[in-house]
């Protein structure tokens, strides 16, 4: 199990190796996607009482990472 940031675990065995929260069987994909659809921070801690206010914003610094490396030059068409 690899651990990014303390609280994004990626796991072969788990969620087929997506990055997860803590290795929990909650995707850090299923929490962006939450986001984006418009949910606030409280919104996604009241439907998984388990996470922190931490856990989220850990997401979101995973995905700007994410962005951050990578390179979108060889997708501009």
């Amino acid at each position: 199990m690899q651990y990014i940031h303390d609280r994004i675990t990626i796991d072969p065995d788990l969620c087929n190796g997506k990055p997860t929260i803590r290795g929990m069987r909650l995707t850090v994909q299923t929490v962006l996607e939450f986001l984006a659809a418009g949910d606030s921070s409280e919104d996604i801690l009241e439907e998984y009482p388990f996470l922190e206010l931490a856990d989220v914003q850990a997401c979101l610094h995973f995905a700007l990472e994410t962005v951050a490396h990578q390179n979108f030059s060889d997708r501009a068409a």
